[in-house]
């Protein structure tokens, strides 16, 4: 199936639902939304609110479920959290188990599902001011790198930041990071520009999450709050069982960029009013 087919939220859930799309989403349905994904049993579930709420730049929390609710009323109401990504990561006990593209062998009643602002939203944005994306251009995931910043714990959650990388002319980070700073339910603008030791991260080459993209002599790293921040929080926490989404194949929402623009969209927002 084309790139070029896949044009909404909907199709690319489809698509993702009857196995015809399992790789990254980055650049997938332009203009609309994308969410990390973690599911973890409910006894965990109010610990896990309030990390995302102590941490709102990598974990800016869109929504959540009931338990044993497979959607998410307020951002994708069709959606299915069993099928409708293209790759899952099991965990038991921190240690990842199994990568595979449906989970509904392993949905129980009592999970709860969260779904967490990502970056890939505020590309297309980018992108509109004519600002390159590198790993669009190359049809890679996006490098991500955990660092020295230590997050907010929440009961067992606890860990550092990770933050994901693109190379930018100075002119366009400083373009980038006013653009950026109107999604902050999507990370907002960037975390650090051009000084990657600052943050700990000491290998560009080597990303702990997502493909290395080369950087151009005229050009800067620049680091955005990820979601995958979470992931790595679980990983830490080691609960019996979570799902969480593969490092860049997310859930696809049906609302848009333009919603998600200035904030308004976030459930965290709306809990602190």
């Amino acid at each position: 199936m084309s790139r070029d087919t896949l044009t909404t939220g909907e199709q690319v859930r489809a698509a993702c639902r009857v196995g015809v799309w399992n790789g990254q989403t980055s650049g997938l349905a332009l203009g609309y939304a994308q969410a990390n994904l973690a599911v973890l049993p409910e006894e965990l579930a109010e610990s896990f609110f309030d990390y995302c709420r102590r941490n709102p730049k990598p974990c800016p929390l869109l929504d959540m479920t009931d338990p044993g609710r497979v959607s998410l009323r307020r951002v994708a109401p069709k959606c299915d959290l069993r099928t409708d990504l293209p790759a899952y990561r099991i965990w038991e006990q921190g240690r990842l188990v199994n990568e595979p593209t449906d989970v509904i062998d392993r949905w129980r009643d009592d999970f709860v599902g969260f779904a967490i602002g990502c970056s890939f939203t505020f590309e297309a944005a980018l992108l509109e001011a004519g600002i390159p994306v590198r790993h669009l251009e190359l049809g890679r995931n996006v490098p991500m790198y955990r660092t020295n910043i230590p997050t907010t714990p929440a009961g067992v959650f606890q860990g550092p930041m990770v933050v994901s990388m693109r190379p930018l002319t100075s002119a366009d980070a400083q373009r980038a990071a006013e653009i950026t700073s109107h999604f902050p339910d999507v990370h907002g603008e960037p975390i650090q520009l051009g000084n990657p030791e600052k943050i700990g991260v000491m290998n560009l080459a080597s990303p702990d999450f997502g493909e290395a993209v080369p950087i151009a002599d005229d050009e800067i790293p620049v680091f955005w709050a990820c979601g995958v921040t979470p992931q790595s929080a679980i990983m830490t926490a080691k609960p019996e069982v979570a799902i969480t989404h593969s490092p860049g194949c997310m859930l696809v929402l049906d609302v848009t960029d333009a919603e998600i623009s200035d904030g308004g969209v976030s459930l965290i927002g709306d809990e602190n009013g």
